[in-house]
């Protein structure tokens, strides 16, 4: 066999799973194993484009269209309506009503947006425009993938809800299509620009915590309620993910203290083990409600995921992670965001927010002062105005925001192909490892060992760039 993986997927007969449309993966929702190993990685090689640390060149005016205006969709709309330098170009969405109410947002706004709604393949007319620059993505997870790399494949950079990818290989595409177009796949890891996440992201950057030694992030978030609703989620399709066991939605707990240990630039993850509970809450829900109304029928005698997964993860410099997901157990949101070093800890949950320097968390005063002299610069830029916006208390706003900024001034993006396909990569894995009785899995190293050399990601703002917000617009403004 030649050491290409084109000619391999072609020979095992996987070329093109992933980009042959929402039915095949709608059938799939396990990982895509190459062989009968349970650490197998696909065969690549090591001479793609570095996307790490790429700079595209900067577009004086974005021009975006959105697919997915459900939840996340149509509120992203809302906010990049009020950056400047932006024009919002196309709306999709399958249901005719969606792309209409985000259009109604936009009233009083110079943006009058193309339509793209009622037939499934929509979206991809979308993508083949020529005056397009950006397609941001926030559709249901399996839809992630092949949406992502037909836009790549026609010229777009690409911004997309997580995770990037569910499945092994779909992350493997992600990153050679990224390569080969020289285009931007940011997953919109929203919680890597919270407030206290950037703080502590900067307070690393300054040597504060010394060498980190150990960090902690989770997705603790009751979603019971809405997973059976027949009106939040469209056809039930996040209900239907918890089919899979496994750390099914990790990157709120791993993007921001990735970002910190700097995974793929410095150090990598070399593997990890994941052990999930029982289930004792969504299967006996689901029989419950199939009593009494027989659109639950079709779950009544499915498989539910445990109600706790936890994994670990080592890197190849001997750092630890831990990452926890619940989204069933009636308990406080978390998202955990410990930051243990030699010198210091943080962290973030439960409220309220603590830094210690020894045995004992720093008081309120102590905390303010710490707070100020390492606040973030781009909280002192944009902060205010984020949490007029709002968008989970305005870190949606600061990443739409800085993500405009990026590609409008010509800088790399915070979060790379790279990023997006690692944090997406431990839910398959995680699957693996539980289905494998907690062995450890290995964990592909997608920059195919750029690691070695890349530089951490440094989050600042170009000295001198535009960086504004529009003026006030129309009844629909928040300003």
């Amino acid at each position: 066999m030649k050491n290409n993986r084109r000619e391999f997927l072609k020979l095992t007969g996987l070329a093109g799973a992933s980009i042959a449309g929402a039915g095949f993966l709608q059938s799939f929702t396990g990982p895509i194993d190459l062989d009968t190993s349970p650490n197998t990685q696909p065969i690549l090689s090591g001479d793609g484009f570095n996307m790490s640390g790429y700079a595209a060149p900067k577009l004086d005016t974005v021009r975006v269209g959105f697919i997915g205006l459900g939840n996340r969709g149509a509120a992203a709309v809302f906010r990049i309506s009020h950056i400047e330098n932006v024009e919002i170009k196309g709306l999709c969405d399958l249901r005719s009503e969606k792309a209409n109410a985000a259009k109604q947002k936009l009233k009083g706004s110079p943006h009058q947006p193309t339509l793209y709604t009622d037939r499934e393949d929509e979206w991809k007319k979308m993508c083949e425009r020529d005056d397009i620059d950006l397609i941001y993505i926030s559709t249901p997870w399996h839809l992630h993938t092949p949406m992502s790399v037909y836009a790549m494949n026609h010229g777009k950079h690409v911004c997309v809800e997580v995770p990037a990818a569910t499945t092994i290989e779909g992350c493997w595409e992600l990153v050679e299509t990224s390569e080969r177009t020289k285009k931007h796949c940011m997953m919109l890891e929203n919680c890597c620009y919270g407030f206290f996440e950037l703080l502590t992201l900067n307070m690393a950057r300054q040597d504060f915590f010394g060498e980190i030694v150990h960090c902690e992030g989770a997705y603790l978030h009751d979603l019971m309620e809405g997973n059976f609703s027949k009106d939040k989620y469209y056809d039930f399709w996040r209900l239907k993910e918890n089919f899979r066991n496994g750390n099914l939605y990790p990157t709120h707990g791993l993007g921001p203290v990735s970002q910190i240990m700097n995974l793929n630039r410095g150090d990598k993850m070399d593997y990890l083990v994941s052990l999930s509970s029982n289930d004792f809450m969504m299967g006996k829900r689901a029989k419950e409600l199939a009593e009494k109304d027989p659109t639950y029928q079709p779950y009544a005698n499915k498989s539910f995921r445990g109600n706790m997964n936890t994994s670990i993860i080592k890197t190849q410099n001997g750092k630890s992670i831990m990452i926890q997901h619940d989204v069933t157990s009636p308990r406080p949101y978390s998202r955990i965001h410990l930051v243990s070093g030699t010198k210091a800890t943080a962290q973030g949950f439960p409220l309220p927010e603590k830094i210690a320097v020894g045995h004992e968390w720093a008081n309120e005063v102590e905390f303010k002062a710490l707070e100020q002299k390492y606040k973030h610069e781009i909280s002192k830029k944009i902060g205010d105005v984020a949490k007029k916006f709002g968008g989970h208390g305005g870190m949606d706003f600061i990443m739409d925001w800085r993500t405009i900024d990026c590609l409008r001034n010509g800088i790399p993006l915070d979060i790379d192909v790279y990023d997006s396909a690692l944090w997406s990569a431990l839910g398959p894995l995680s699957e693996k490892s539980v289905a494998n009785r907690s062995n450890s899995i290995d964990v592909p190293d997608f920059t195919r060992g750029k690691w070695k050399t890349n530089q951490p990601v440094d989050v600042k703002l170009l000295a001198g760039a535009n960086t504004g917000v529009s003026p006030k617009r129309g009844n629909n403004s928040t300003f």
